[in-house]
């Protein structure tokens, strides 16, 4: 391309070089305009001098726009109806955009390349209009297919933002409507608040977040001399250094041989099996209509069902491994008639909740805390979900997990590639109706941004991320007047908007109690509030309160070590919990191969039932392993325990022949801990080292 431009620009610069040449030899302003007239015919024609010129214009200034055009005609006609067949509307006062589209609509069939420009384009950015508007005859007209280009654009950002709607829809309603109103949030305000220990007014509000962050930056900037690990450039760019953690316990290797030794092999169907006999899960599966199943061996093949979709291998492999016991089409039954997300959901909560009354878990994490990440599943091309991955490289969705930081897995849902995760970060904790309720929430660079730690804040959910290049985000001062000694140079000229948020505190609280009862979903709103928009007042609201809950995060994370220590623990578990997942998914090379959204999302919800089903059974054979150590007189301590980890594959056997083997029911154990546990040893602690 850089070869080709240089190659137009050369020819352009003579062929200017002619004309001025011309100018000068000419005799009289007939004679120039004839000279010059022949030197463009010369060079290809005023058309093609024309395009070559504003091809070379549309390298410069880092412009995408010029070039959409190339690819808009394919789907010129097919956009046009869409827009003639939907009701768009403003969702605000401004009706530019919607002036726009009508015109557009009105000279569809205009052959002209050139429209005169009859109104403005507030909406569009200064490289839009450089792309959009050209100067003719004294006048100011509308390239129209860069016009209509630059409409379509913005109506997909404006419907992404809410800051338009259409009439019918669901996805791009207006979200205004979805909300409770404000005379119906107002009995609850006082309650709502006080369950948040926050003030319930707009003024108490803004006090409240005042206060908080300027305590909070007064307190790191004293704490600055004896904080060794953070570093400040003469730029003002902070950085960290890397911390000696401790190594696992001593005796940890001894204990986890022991453990292995003790544990016995066993079939993943025994599994899903056993752990269906001490939960009583299948109580939410069977046919749609809620009626009893017809068939006595229902429950065998609702078994047999989450182990094929479970592991994928879909019902035509498993009939195969099954020597006639089932055929493909009666597991492909089950599928259809007995099993739905919602009651796939419901199972695992049942898992989930088991998994909370015994004592191990506790000894492995906080109940409180959860962390959620997504896994690439690959899908089979012809799919409309289907899309090419920027970070994992590859073709399909993604499955998004919230783990516990007791390493069970709460909530689980299939969403686009194309998607920012942290629209949906929020859901796994809003939707999750097990036991383990977490109310502090980890997560990578996408689980984040200023909406996202706005509206967490508002729900009473701490999201303390592990952000990728977090010294490149922006410290917000409290007040202008506000000066510190030893962390200045973080904050640069960034001021919270105090009187925005004020303004806008019934809208925040409309928002947030909305959720609470059940009227809208987080990913409704964060879908519309995560793009950003001059218009949407509620998206500056919440985007300014992110900006005090994310500085506040900010001057944690670099003046708490043990709060680095937790978030990279955290995260690491939701990986590990993926890697076994992977295990789980072990058919197909992992590929998903059903089309509808429907069933690719309940076949997520398999695999994460059935890899509870694993992390379950596992908590129970290794409780199992610790009281028969226990009795001959190997008792851990509480730092080995909290070592272990219920992600243990080398016992379970994946391949063979698949029979159900009830008789394997009897002999579970579910005993819980039952003996005496030693003291932890006393932590090393954590020091700053010198990276090399």
């Amino acid at each position: 391309m850089r070869k080709e431009e240089r190659t137009i620009t050369e020819h352009l610069v003579e062929v200017l070089a002619d004309v001025v040449q011309a100018s000068a030899d000419a005799k009289d302003a007939a004679d120039r305009g004839s000279l010059v007239s022949s030197i463009l015919e010369r060079a290809g024609g005023q058309a093609l001098l024309l395009e070559q010129c504003e091809q070379v214009s549309a390298h410069h200034g880092d412009r995408y726009q010029p070039f959409l055009k190339k690819f808009y005609g394919s789907h010129r006609r097919a956009l046009f109806q869409v827009i003639k067949t939907l009701d768009f509307r403003s969702t605000t006062s401004d009706l530019t955009l919607i002036e726009a589209m009508q015109f557009i609509i009105a000279h569809e069939q205009n052959p002209k390349q050139y429209l005169e420009a009859t109104f403005d384009l507030p909406f569009a950015s200064k490289k839009w209009q450089r792309t959009v508007l050209a100067r003719r005859k004294g006048k100011t007209w509308f390239a129209r297919h860069h016009l209509e280009t630059c409409v379509f654009s913005y109506l997909a950002e404006e419907l992404k933002s809410g800051d338009l709607c259409v009439a019918g829809s669901e996805q791009f309603a207006d979200y205004r409507d979805q909300l409770l109103s404000w005379e119906a949030c107002e009995p609850k305000v006082v309650a709502y608040c006080h369950q948040l220990n926050l003030p319930a007014t707009a003024e108490g509000f803004v006090s409240h977040l005042r206060t908080w962050l300027t305590e909070m930056a007064a307190e790191v900037d004293r704490t600055r001399p004896e904080n060794h690990s953070l570093m400040i450039n003469e730029k003002g760019e902070p950085s960290l250094r890397r911390t000696r953690t401790k190594g696992p316990p001593d005796g940890l290797a001894q204990l986890e041989e022991a453990l292995r030794e003790k544990i016995p092999e066993r079939h993943l169907l025994d599994v899903i099996v056993r752990i269906e006999h001490l939960t009583g899960f299948r109580r939410h599966l069977g046919p749609l209509s809620g009626n009893e199943p017809k068939t006595d061996d229902a429950w065998e093949r609702q078994a047999l069902a989450i182990f094929a979709y479970g592991t994928n291998l879909g019902p035509q492999q498993m009939a195969r491994h099954l020597r006639g016991q089932l055929s493909a089409d009666q597991i492909a039954h089950i599928d259809r008639r007995h099993m739905t997300a919602e009651k796939l959901d419901a199972a695992l909560r049942d898992v989930i909740n088991c998994f909370n009354r015994y004592t191990l878990p506790h000894y492995w994490g906080d109940e409180k805390r959860a962390a959620a990440d997504g896994t690439q599943y690959e899908l089979a091309e012809e799919n409309l979900l289907a899309e090419q991955h920027i970070r994992y490289g590859g073709f399909g969705g993604i499955a998004y997990h919230h783990v516990s930081d007791m390493y069970i897995m709460l909530f689980t849902q299939f969403i686009a590639c194309g998607v920012w995760e942290a629209v949906h970060i929020l859901d796994g904790l809003i939707r999750n109706r097990s036991d383990v309720s977490p109310t502090t929430i980890h997560a990578d660079t996408q689980g984040q941004n200023l909406p996202v730690f706005g509206l967490s804040y508002m729900l009473g959910i701490k999201l303390l991320p592990r952000i990728r290049n977090w010294k490149d985000l922006k410290f917000y001062r409290p007040s202008r007047e506000a000066v510190y000694e030893h962390i200045d140079a973080l904050f640069h000229d960034n001021v919270i908007d105090w009187n925005l948020l004020q303004t806008h505190w019934q809208d925040l609280l409309r928002v947030a109690i909305s959720i609470q009862e059940g009227k809208v979903l987080p990913s409704m709103l964060l879908r519309k509030l995560t793009t950003s928009s001059h218009k949407n007042r509620l998206y500056q609201a919440f985007h300014a309160l992110g900006c005090v809950n994310r500085t506040v995060f900010l001057l944690t994370l670099i003046s708490d070590v043990k709060l680095r220590e937790v978030i990279h623990r955290a995260t690491n578990k939701v990986e590990q919990y993926n890697a076994l997942e992977d295990w789980v998914r072990f058919a197909e090379g992992g590929t998903m191969y059903a089309r509808a959204f429907e069933e690719q999302e309940k076949l997520v919800k398999y695999t994460g039932l059935l890899t509870s089903c694993i992390i379950l059974d596992n908590t129970l054979e290794i409780s199992a392993a610790l009281n028969t150590l226990a009795r001959e007189g190997c008792i851990p301590t509480i730092d080995e325990l909290a070592a272990l980890s219920p992600y243990q594959t080398r016992h379970i056997k994946r391949f063979g022949n698949y029979e159900i083997d009830f008789s394997a029911v009897p002999a579970l154990i579910a005993d819980d801990l039952t003996f005496p546990l030693e003291a932890p040893t006393e932590p090393a602690p954590i020091e700053p080292v010198q990276e090399p």
